[in-house]
């Protein structure tokens, strides 16, 4: 293979890469959130300058994603920080478990979502809607909320997705130094809601040591949203350089 053949391959292995050149639509994706109101120094203890800690706030999510060009059929879950970034407000991504290695390898190498391997689920039970996620064996995260109770404002659901999201991308060079430390941002503009709805909800996190959602305790849930919808991921860019 020659040089400029190499230069142009997204990801390895050279014959059989991880992933395919996106961009990924996702139709019919599907969401549960919870926003809830945490410990304000445990949030802030987590959130890179030069963001700021917007509200003591944090979103739990859970992503059904049964269509997704390129990447097939897998579900995601994860937690967002409110943050402002130059005084605009935006969303801060925490930590994501998704149970897809082609979606963790491109989350990662093409943008800078901070995924891991874990085991969300988003399913109804009777008249509930309900989110998981297991670490390995032990249930980390109980997500419920009444099943289409009312309408959510298409307004409000569109605001909730399009909000700009910052993530850190870390990559270490071959002496353990970084190589690359930005903050990243995204935003989804192409969005089309399909359906959106809110209802009562609860959310029980329980206190792991490599899945640590707990660390930012539930102290008040402030607002459920239970989205369908397809769209396209905005393209990332970094917006600070650790580095320079």
């Amino acid at each position: 293979m020659r040089e400029d053949e190499v230069r142009a391959q997204l990801t390895t292995p050279l014959a059989a890469p991880a992933f395919p050149r996106g961009p990924y639509r996702f139709t019919d994706r599907e969401y549960l959130n919870i926003t809830y109101r945490t410990d304000p120094d445990a949030l802030r203890a987590l959130v890179p300058e030069p963001l700021r800690v917007a509200e003591p706030l944090v979103r739990f999510e859970v992503m059904r994603m049964p269509d997704v060009t390129g990447l097939g059929d897998y579900t995601e879950s994860g937690q967002v920080a409110m943050v402002t970034y130059d005084g605009e407000p935006g969303e801060f991504t925490l930590g994501m478990y998704v149970d897809s290695l082609p979606a963790i390898a491109s989350g990662r190498e093409v943008a800078a979502y901070p995924k891991k391997l874990g085991a969300p689920k988003l399913f109804v039970d009777s008249d509930t809607l309900v989110g998981t996620l297991d670490y390995g064996s032990i249930r980390v995260a109980l997500a419920t909320m009444g099943y289409k109770h009312r309408k959510l404002d298409e307004d409000v659901a569109r605001q909730e997705l399009t909000a700009p999201t910052y993530m850190l991308k870390i990559v270490p060079g071959y002496d353990g130094k970084p190589r690359i430390c930005e903050l990243a941002r995204s935003q989804i503009s192409d969005l089309t809601v399909k359906g959106a709805w809110t209802g009562p909800a609860r959310l029980h996190l329980v206190a792991h040591a490599l899945a640590p959602l707990a660390d930012l305790p539930v102290l008040e849930v402030v607002a459920a949203s239970h989205l369908l919808t397809d769209l396209t991921l905005g393209r990332a860019a970094a917006v600070h350089d650790y580095l320079a």
